[in-house]
């Protein structure tokens, strides 16, 4: 006599509509390894990787998804990322419409756009207020996710509004500057995580073409000696630390010419620690940045992590000060 199946549960059901997920604008690879979708080439695999190239497919994944109760993550880029080596037993979810709209000083760009790809443009159109931003890898939903910068200027200068999926009420909203409560490597969409953002309108100057270009050509070689294109980084692994929020105890350790724009690099910090030339495993510190770490070969996500609480932990103890990361974690 033949064993008697038991219809599947209610759940595993959900999951398996969720695992055959088709739809216009709607991409999906099966047991997606993160570590093909990150910077750092750390992370084992997501049930499922959906990459969503319209407003309308990501609306409709996301309700297959809270219909199906399946865990999910939203990610852009994956450049400033470290996944578990465990990988995610859900959906990791991507918003990957790429548009780049010009009009006159005013551009509106999605999450999904290239940050490089929107430096050029401005760059080529002779548009001030993002060139000191070349060469920063990832989209601009995670630049505007955490107020991404460099060379003292940040991109919350130039953004007028947001335009976001809010998950709670299903709906598009637009919220203005003031409201993205945006702050140094920080924004609202840190907290919100009911909220996506689908696109930024943002704010530029004309301005000489020749000068935009110079400036951006040397941000980028000095760029590319710190961190070359092909290494497997998150760029700076904490936040630096601003000169206003240090207690007085502090400041009298620090050299003057270590203060720039009103903040301390964590890595002098790190570097007063012993963090340069470290190693974990496959995962380096480097030898000339004590706040930057690379997988150097067969890097994990424990060696990495290990590391940054080895690093938390030194600074803690010499200094009582706590580091902050700007990487984020699946």
């Amino acid at each position: 006599m033949s064993a008697r199946s038991d219809p599947p549960s209610e759940r595993e059901s959900a999951r398996q509509s969720i695992l055959s997920l088709q739809r216009d604008g709607l991409s999906i690879v099966h047991n997606a390894p993160l570590a093909r979708y990150t910077r750092f080439e750390v992370g084992g695999p997501a049930l499922i990787l959906a990459d969503a190239s319209t407003e309308t497919a990501l609306s409709e994944a996301l309700a297959d998804i809270r219909e199906s109760a399946e865990p999910y993550t939203v990610i852009g880029g994956g450049t400033n990322l470290v996944a578990a080596d465990e990988g995610y037993d859900g959906v990791v979810l991507r918003y990957t419409n790429t548009a780049i709209e010009f009009a006159g000083s005013t551009v509106q760009v999605s999450a999904g756009a290239a940050l490089q790809n929107l430096v050029d443009g401005a760059i080529a159109r002779a548009l001030k207020g993002l060139e000191t931003m070349t060469g920063s890898p990832g989209w601009v939903g995670g630049a505007v996710y955490g107020n991404a910068g460099a060379y003292g200027h940040s991109i919350h200068e130039r953004i007028s509004s947001v335009r976001l999926w809010d998950v709670a009420t299903e709906r598009v909203r637009e919220i203005d500057t003031a409201a993205c409560q945006l702050g140094y490597r920080e924004s609202i969409f840190k907290r919100r995580t009911d909220w996506i953002v689908l696109s930024t309108t943002l704010q530029l100057d004309s301005a000489d073409p020749g000068e935009l270009l110079a400036t951006a050509s040397g941000i980028l070689k000095i760029r590319n000696e710190k961190y070359p294109p092909t290494m497997r980084c998150a760029g700076s692994i904490f936040k630096n630390l601003l000169w206003s929020d240090l207690p007085e105890s502090l400041r009298r350790l620090v050299p003057a010419a270590v203060v720039r724009e009103g903040k301390i690099p964590s890595a002098y910090f790190l570097e007063q620690a012993g963090a340069k030339g470290l190693q974990r495993g496959g995962v380096r510190v480097a030898d000339y940045h004590a706040n930057l770490i690379f997988n150097l070969r067969g890097g994990t996500a424990k060696d990495v992590r290990e590391l940054i609480d080895d690093f938390k932990c030194r600074v803690r103890e010499k200094f009582a000060l706590e580091l902050e990361e700007e990487v984020q974690y699946i």
